[in-house]
């Protein structure tokens, strides 16, 4: 493939670069900062600290996606529609916090890694699955003597 002037080559996503991976958490930090100290009057909020696991931004830095959950568990979607309803008292007190030319437009999204990462531990947690990952382990020796019908002494 061709490379274009920036070195990258054409006609691949290669994902975020490195400028979009420093924004978004410096816009995460700041964001976890501006909602451990801010009092939100959403009903919706009261009495829920909120976890930002990621933050996304866009190539040209004016839009970020957060990724948010309550902490504890609760209902992650709630507080991600509770939060966009915050958004534009939340971009204001972000731009104090951030040193970006623009501050960008939040947006916000349920953040389900973690309900999907406690399905991955229960699914690893079941009899069958625990079995097959702490069974005993076969050594390379024991199946190339089976095929041929010689036996190791040990």
């Amino acid at each position: 493939m061709k490379k274009s002037a920036t070195g990258r080559e054409s006609g691949r996503d290669s994902g975020p670069s490195q400028r979009q991976l420093k924004a978004g958490e410096l816009i995460r930090r700041a964001l976890i900062d501006v909602l451990a100290h801010e009092d939100l009057r959403d009903p919706d909020l009261a009495g829920v600290s909120v976890t930002v696991g990621e933050v996304r931004a866009s190539p040209d830095l004016r839009h970020a996606t957060a990724f948010v959950a309550p902490l504890g568990g609760g209902d992650a979607v709630k507080v991600a529609r509770a939060l966009t309803r915050c958004a534009g008292f939340l971009r204001g007190r972000l731009a104090r916090e951030i040193d970006l030319r623009f501050t960008p437009q939040l947006h916000f999204e349920a953040d389900v890694s973690y309900d999907e990462a406690g399905r991955i531990g229960a699914v690893l947690r079941r009899p069958e699955i625990a079995r097959d990952l702490t069974g005993p382990a076969v050594s390379r020796d024991d199946d190339d003597a089976g095929d041929t019908g010689e036996q190791t002494e040990r």
